[in-house]
């Protein structure tokens, strides 16, 4: 998204911002799914399934407050709370109708919560079950009420998931943010990913303020998506943008 959105960007990398406007996630699946063989959310599965199911599956069922921060329309959730293969998320997304309700039912007694700039997409997403509740806010410059009421969010959270989005963020927000979900006394994991080559610096940045407040779990390399026409002209040599995923947990 832009920064005429309120959100700061990498102006060497593709954005996306009429497709996040949009009040159905159909666009996404065409421009991004399909069109750019978008493939990250089938390695945040195996990633946390690897490295945090293992614990979730301990609560024996218990309420598991669950947060996906700058969510978009809630494809990485469908991943990981619904075990939904991209393949499965394209079929759910084929149009309007179907996009209604998840294709699969949600594994797991997760409280899932989506935070997003998008109204739009928060309104989807809500109605289509994705998440049982939702905060529309500038998280780069949320006024007092909505801020108070994210990083309460962030607090309460036993699972954080942010997928290639922190890189929007200020560096001061994302330090706010992290130092909420870490400052709890419970056990809890945090899932996120960084792109390469885009935002490099910022990413260096984000790392160690999640080194400040985490301890780190473990990470996987592996493949994004293909990258744009605009992108590969910036980029000359590369055809795929990379993706590192990263696992932490409260100390």
């Amino acid at each position: 998204m832009s920064q005429e959105s309120g959100v700061k960007t990498d102006e060497k990398k593709q954005h996306f911002d009429d497709i996040y406007m949009e009040s159905t996630p159909v666009p996404f699946k065409e421009r991004i799914i399909d069109a750019l063989d978008y493939i990250s959310d089938n390695n945040n599965r195996q990633t946390f399934d690897r490295l945090i199911l293992p614990w979730c599956e301990k609560q024996q069922g218990k309420p598991i407050p669950y947060v996906d921060l700058c969510c978009c329309f809630g494809n990485t959730t469908l991943a990981i709370a619904h075990n939904m293969t991209v393949e499965e998320i394209r079929e759910n997304w084929k149009d309007a109708a179907t996009a209604n309700t998840p294709l699969k039912p949600r594994r797991l007694n997760l409280q899932t919560t989506g935070i997003d700039i998008s109204q739009n997409a928060l309104d989807y997403t809500k109605k289509a079950g994705i998440f049982d509740q939702t905060i529309q806010a500038d998280l780069n410059q949320p006024p007092a009420d909505k801020k108070e009421q994210v990083l309460k969010t962030m607090t309460d959270a036993d699972i954080l998931v942010s997928t290639a989005s922190l890189v929007y963020l200020e560096e001061s927000a994302i330090k706010e943010l992290i130092a909420a979900f870490a400052n709890s006394p419970r056990e809890g994991y945090c899932l996120v990913n960084f792109l390469n080559p885009f935002g490099l610096e910022k990413a260096d940045a984000t790392k160690r303020i999640l080194l400040e407040h985490l301890s780190f779990v473990g990470s996987t390399a592996t493949r994004h998506r293909r990258m744009s026409a605009l992108e590969q002209e910036n980029y000359p040599g590369e055809e795929w943008s990379l993706l590192e995923i990263w696992v932490l947990k409260r100390n």
